[in-house]
């Protein structure tokens, strides 16, 4: 483990995405694991993600080619890391957006490989996609089913900001109501969500 200084905002985690992480990288290829993501079978993994600079889950929400990018659970070329540091390079927040959006026909004119949509859901999941048949998935909405809902919650009851489980809240509040203690979970998911909102 090589220890950074503190990442106090998501657009400072943007930042050292682009600008710092090459340099904590000495193989050709990263995986990028948030908190929120993992590796779901390992049996999954598939030599061919190594042919591309960018892997990761597919946005159904664009229907313009540059539909996959998601970077929450993403594999990344170093080579495709050390361009995101050049001067025609146009950093954004957030990072993936920035690479799978706004860079990439830029980046595909310097030789970058963005893996198509169906070798980018065989990696991973998240708003589209199968975390049945995918190596990887992002997206805590996934986790009372991928991990169970005891270790998800004891996760999410150490999160510093619990904010961050909002736009999903309906689906975990959902899951997390399954098995003993449900309905207190879901009390507590309620409060602390309404206490937020407030605050």
């Amino acid at each position: 483990m090589v220890p950074i200084a503190p990442l106090r905002s998501s657009a400072a985690y943007s930042d050292f995405m682009l600008r710092h992480m090459v340099d904590h990288i000495d193989t050709s290829h990263c995986l990028v694991a948030q908190w929120d993501g993992h590796v779901l079978d390992a049996a999954r993994w598939q030599p061919e993600f190594l042919d591309y600079d960018y892997v990761g889950a597919s946005w159904p929400q664009f229907d313009d080619g540059y539909d996959v990018g998601n970077g929450g659970f993403s594999l990344r070329s170093r080579r495709l890391m050390m361009a995101c540091r050049e001067l025609g390079f146009a950093p954004s927040h957030p990072e993936d957006i920035a690479i799978g959006r706004i860079n990439r026909a830029w980046l595909e004119e310097r030789g970058m490989r963005f893996a198509p949509r169906d070798i980018a859901d065989r990696f991973a999941a998240e708003r589209a996609g199968d975390i049945a048949r995918s190596f990887g998935y992002h997206g805590v909405w996934h986790m009372p089913r991928t991990i169970g809902v005891e270790p998800f919650w004891r996760l999410y009851r150490k999160l510093d900001d619990r904010r961050t489980i909002q736009h999903d809240f309906t689906a975990i509040y959902r899951d997390i109501g399954q098995g003993r203690g449900g309905l207190a979970r879901r009390m507590r998911l309620l409060f602390d969500q309404i206490g937020k909102c407030k605050s």
